[in-house]
This record gives C-alpha cells, sequence and structure tokens, in this order.
C-alpha cells in the first residue's frame, strides 16, 4: 500500500517524504511521518528522475495511530527490497502472515484513508481502525502480470496498542500492496521476459520464435536479479499455454547469490543450483538466449551471459551469436514500406528513413497487373504479397517476382458493402495469412496456411462484436483485434492455439482469452505491432479527439514519449525495428514520423501504408 504522486489536491498536512541529498550519485527521499493534523490521503511524489531513491523511516514510539498509518503508506513507497521497515509499523503477528509481494492494486489517486468512529465510551479500549478507498486503474500480481482494472478499492486496517509500550501498530490488514498511479510509474518498470513458441518457428530459418512476456519488477531493488528470477519461475498464466522454457523444472538460482551485475566487458555471470547441472550444450544455449533477450531488454549494454552451476561454467552466449539459437521479433531485415498508390497498384520504396522517395510497382500482378486494390499486406521475408480487391471482396495471393501471373481469388466475401467485406490481411512468421470476414450475415476470422488452400476458421469463444482488423504478432502466438460493438470499438490482444487433433488434416486453431489493451479508449480507428510487446493506436477516449498513443499488450503505457500528434489518421504501420520511422495514411496523404521528429509528407496520393507482416 503506498502513496501516489500527483494528488495535489488531496494533500494533507505534512507531507511525509522529503526528498535530500544522501550521496555524489543518488538522492534519498527519507519518508518521516506528520507531527500533527488528521490523515486526510496520501499524495503521492512528483516523478523523479530515475537515479532518486525513496528510504522509509520506522515509527516513532509516540506516533499516533494518523502518524502510524500515514507513515506505514510512505513507507511501502520507498525502495526497502523486502519491506522489511513497513513491517516495523505491524505487530508481530501481522508481520509474520502479511505477504506485500502477493501483488499490488494502483489506484488513480494516493489511497484515502480515515480513521472510522469508534462506539462511544470505547475511545481508550487501545483499538481502531482506519478505512482505505480510492479507484482502481490497474492489478500487478504475484506473477507481476499487469492487468487493467475498474472499480471502488476499499480496505481497512486495524490497529491496536500495546497495553505496556503504549504504542499502536498494525494488526489487520490486507495482503499486498496498494499505491497511487504516480508512485508505481516511480517504483516499477515493465521488462519483457523471453520464452519459446511451443510449435511456431519464424519463417523459413528453421529457428524457434521467442515471445516476450512483460511483467512489472521495482526499478531500484536489483531489477536484474528479479528478472532472472521471474524467468526462472516461468511464464506468466495468460502466455503459459503457448510458451515453453529450456530451463530444467525447479532451476533457481544459486543459494547466497545477493546480486547480479555485469563486469567491466558487460558480461553477466548467472550461478544456477543443481538442476541446471546437467543439460546439454543445444539446451544451455537455449538457456542463456532467454537470459540474454530477457536482461538486454532491462539493460541494452549488456553484451554476454555465462551460466554456471555448481562453480562449473555450462555455457556462454554473445549477443551477437544469440540470433542463431531463437528469433526475437522479425527474422528479416525491413527492406520496403509498401502502399497501394492512386491507381490501386501495391508500390514500395525504401524503408529507411534516408531512402529514396519515388515508389516502384512491386514485382509481380499485384503491382504489375491490372487487379485494382484497397488494401495489401506483404509477407515477413518479403517475398509474397496479398491483396484485398479495391470493393473488398476478393482477396488475392501473389508471389513478388517480376513477371509472376495472379490466379483466382483465394477467398471472397458476400458482404454487401465493402465495410461490410474484407479486412486487411496479415502474415504471421509462419507465413499463414489471417484475414476477417465482417459480413454481418456470416462474421469469421480466417486463417489461409502458406497463403493458399481452404480458409480455415478460427474459432473466437467469448468475442463479442465484428472484428475490423487483424494484426498477428512476429512471434505467431499473440494477434491484436480491433473490435467493434455499438457505437465503441476496443483494442483485444489474444493468444492463439493450435491444436493437431488425431485423424485430422488440419489443425484447430483458436483466439483464446480476449484482453483490452486500450480500457481508456472509446475508439480506436487502427493499429501496428510496434514491437515485441508494444502496438501503436490511434483511437479516441471518451468526448476526446484522436491521439496517437503506444500501448502494451498487458494494456499499460510504456516509457517514452507517445507519437507526435497528428489528425485525421485513418492508418498507421510500424515495424518491430524501432529505428524505422511510423507510417500513416492521414488527410495529409502519406506520412513518415522518425523518432524525435516531426510528421513529414511522403506521397499526397497513396493509401493503405504497411510494413511486412
Amino acid at each position: 500500500m503506498g502513496a501516489d504522486r500527483e494528488g495535489g489536491a488531496r494533500r494533507g498536512p505534512g507531507r511525509a517524504a522529503a526528498y535530500v541529498a544522501c550521496g555524489a550519485v543518488l538522492l534519498a527521499g527519507c519518508a518521516s511521518m506528520p507531527d500533527s493534523g488528521d490523515l486526510s490521503g496520501v499524495d503521492s511524489t512528483a516523478r523523479q528522475d530515475t537515479q532518486v531513491r525513496v528510504f522509509a523511516m520506522p515509527p516513532s514510539e509516540d506516533a499516533t495511530p494518523t502518524q502510524l498509518v500515514q507513515g506505514f503508506l510512505e513507507a511501502l513507497t520507498s525502495d526497502d527490497p523486502n519491506y522489511e521497515i513497513a513491517s516495523q509499523y505491524l505487530t508481530e503477528d501481522a508481520a509474520k502472515t502479511w505477504r506485500p509481494k502477493t501483488g499490488t492494486t494502483v489506484l488513480a489517486d494516493g489511497p484515502d484513508a480515515f480513521e472510522l468512529p469508534r462506539s462511544r465510551g470505547r475511545e481508550d479500549t487501545g483499538e481502531t481502525s482506519f478505512a482505505l478507498s480510492g479507484t482502481k486503474v490497474a492489478t500487478v500480481d504475484e506473477q507481476q502480470s499487469y492487468a487493467p482494472a475498474e472499480g471502488v478499492y476499499e480496505s481497512l486496517l486495524h490497529l491496536t496498542q500495546d497495553p505496556k509500550t503504549k504504542q499502536w501498530r498494525i494488526g489487520k490488514l490486507p495482503q499486498g500492496v496498494v499505491m497511487g498511479q504516480g508512485d508505481f510509474e516511480r517504483n516499477y518498470t515493465s521488462v519483457n521476459k523471453y520464452y519459446f513458441a511451443s510449435n511456431t518457428v519464424a519463417g523459413g530459418s528453421g529457428r524457434t520464435a521467442a515471445v516476450a512476456d512483460p511483467v512489472y519488477v521495482r526499478a531500484r531493488v536489483d531489477p536484474m536479479k528479479q528478472m532472472v528470477r521471474s524467468l526462472l519461475n516461468g511464464p506468466t498464466t495468460w502466455l503459459s499455454p503457448v510458451v515453453r522454457t529450456s530451463f530444467p523444472t525447479g532451476t533457481a538460482l544459486q543459494k547466497g547469490v545477493t546480486t547480479l551485475t555485469p563486469d567491466e566487458q558487460n558480461k553477466l555471470t548467472v550461478p544456477l543450483n543443481d538442476r541446471a547441472a546437467r543439460v546439454g550444450l543445444s539446451k544451455c544455449t537455449e538457456m542463456a538466449a532467454q537470459l540474454l533477450f530477457t536482461l538486454r531488454s532491462l539493460t541494452p549494454s549488456l553484451e554476454e551471459v555465462e551460466l554456471e552451476s555448481g562453480g562449473k561454467q555450462l555455457c556462454s552466449l554473445a549477443e551477437e551469436a544469440s540470433a542463431g539459437a531463437a528469433a526475437r521479433g522479425s527474422t528479416e531485415d525491413v527492406e520496403y514500406l509498401y502502399y497501394v498508390d492512386d491507381e490501386h497498384r501495391l508500390v514500395r520504396m525504401a524503408a529507411a528513413e534516408d531512402g529514396a522517395r519515388t515508389p516502384d510497382p512491386v514485382p509481380g500482378a499485384l503491382g504489375e497487373g491490372n487487379t485494382q486494390l484497397r488494401s495489401a499486406a506483404v509477407s515477413r521475408d518479403e517475398h509474397m504479397a496479398a491483396g484485398v480487391g479495391v470493393e473488398g471482396k476478393e482477396l488475392y495471393v501473389g508471389s513478388l517476382v517480376s513477371g509472376a501471373s495472379l490466379g483466382e481469388p483465394v477467398l471472397r466475401s458476400t458482404g454487401k458493402t465493402a465495410e461490410d467485406r474484407l479486412t486487411t490481411p496479415s502474415w504471421d512468421s509462419r507465413h499463414d495469412l489471417w484475414v476477417a470476414d465482417r459480413n454481418p450475415e456470416d462474421p469469421r476470422l480466417l486463417l489461409l496456411e502458406n497463403g493458399a488452400g481452404e480458409p480455415l476458421e478460427v474459432q473466437t469463444p467469448g468475442l463479442d462484436g465484428r472484428i475490423e482488423s487483424v494484426r498477428v504478432a512476429a512471434d505467431g502466438v499473440r494477434i491484436a483485434l480491433v473490435v467493434a460493438k455499438g457505437d465503441t470499438s476496443a483494442l483485444l490482444i489474444g493468444r492463439i492455439e493450435r491444436e493437431n487433433k488425431p485423424g485430422e488434416d488440419r489443425p484447430l486453431v483458436t483466439v483464446q482469452e480476449l484482453r483490452s489493451a486500450t480500457p481508456e479508449l472509446e475508439e480506436v480507428t487502427t493499429v501496428s505491432w510496434a514491437g515485441d510487446s508494444r502496438l501503436v493506436v490511434v483511437g479516441r477516449e471518451q468526448d476526446g479527439v484522436q491521439t496517437v498513443r503506444y500501448v502494451q499488450v498487458d494494456g499499460s503505457t510504456p516509457e517514452g514519449p507517445a507519437p507526435a500528434a497528428l489528425t485525421g489518421v485513418e492508418e498507421i504501420a510500424a515495424a518491430e525495428d524501432d529505428r524505422l520511422p511510423l507510417v500513416a495514411y492521414s488527410e495529409d496523404g502519406i506520412v513518415r514520423l522518425q523518432a524525435g521528429a516531426q510528421w513529414q509528407k511522403v506521397v499526397t496520393d497513396g493509401t493503405a501504408p504497411v510494413y511486412p507482416g
């Protein structure tokens, strides 16, 4: 339980955290208790530099119940690794049973806290209670997995006074931690840990696809050690059905490991227990790849991981060799940006920001033929393309080879209008093609294996609404769907499960456990994957204007600035490689945005921009 950072309107008397210089590098905010006044709310500290640290203060001997609650809540926003200072505010029995790491509830503002009235004649019984309340924003569970939340938060703190020392302590309290959104953003950081797709390889590379599993860890409490432990504990519940880990069951850090720090050559040695002692070289290399991918998402300067067990080296893996162990993100360097020109042909231009801006028709019938298109998707190796006809009825698939012919449509929709027909398609890392038919009489999510053959209908249990947009992640096991219902539309993230049943020639494909990544948006216009667990979304809040923003697959907001504002956006495209610019189709035509710059016009006449995928 803790405080939010921006609750100035509810500021209680005697701000309990003061920031003072505690060394040449770090600033320390030393939490102390107010010496007078009633407890009306716990405000949060303003966003601090990442070097700022907050240290808790233990309760004073003569702390009143109000001061005790205030100090306890402040102590929980500190960088105390095991909440030892916060535990000093509890009775001995409560300290033994309290489990702060079972989860965190995030409130819009810091928790309101007020003392409940005592019955007449019971003012001096040595017992009192405080009610905590607030508006929920999110939760982080014991697996460190983030999920948006809403509704009212309410809980109780019950205090008792020791008859001998006359000191107040908290005797009953809820498990876990609660804090305001500002303090959560200061205390926690989102990091991707990586596992391997159970049945997905990356295109023709033959390499297993690495899948990002974002979790939140405390930013200044040895996050590297936290991430290694989190990785070894296995994937989060939502992702676990479609991924695997190469670490043997029971693998953990060697006992006595207090911290993990790379050496001067940016190499990290990770001592493991004896469960990992007998793994073969291939399996050990996969383990090292999981660690390297995970820790580089936390510390990009890390260059090598070495695994040890029982004091003996098991294996090591350098960053430049990690791509041979698994495919993280797209396996191909993106060469071109694609869009549909004013003649309804698929054209392309160099993807690099300083590349030529003169488009050329793509080789093959989709660029050189007479078929008019309204949207298209290009396979991740840029060898194939799929295009939806200008009226949205037909889906064509063709090779990007000069002179290649275009056969009959691989799919037709019978919707009455273009808006009731086929969505823009999307390719996954298996070279399978995904598209939704929006026909109100027969709405379906469809999969064409290798972009050909009879379409396979994908089951979508729990889907409530009509699919308006489909984007598959590079790992091939997560899918982003824009789903409309009535006057609203939302971005939902689903888990792709494939089951090969005995006697069946084709797999059963299902999108499971759809969850919202944009709960605050009333309308989502367009979306694109923009990293291993990040997407760029164009949408509008209730009674708001259109915005362009980044979101995480778990519904949280990633650190860093949002894209520059742009009006009238109808479609947006991003690459997993964040060095490539964002591209959008807006009222100004095709525009692009390089990091740290402003939107620049590419061409006036063009629509439906896409990167491979």
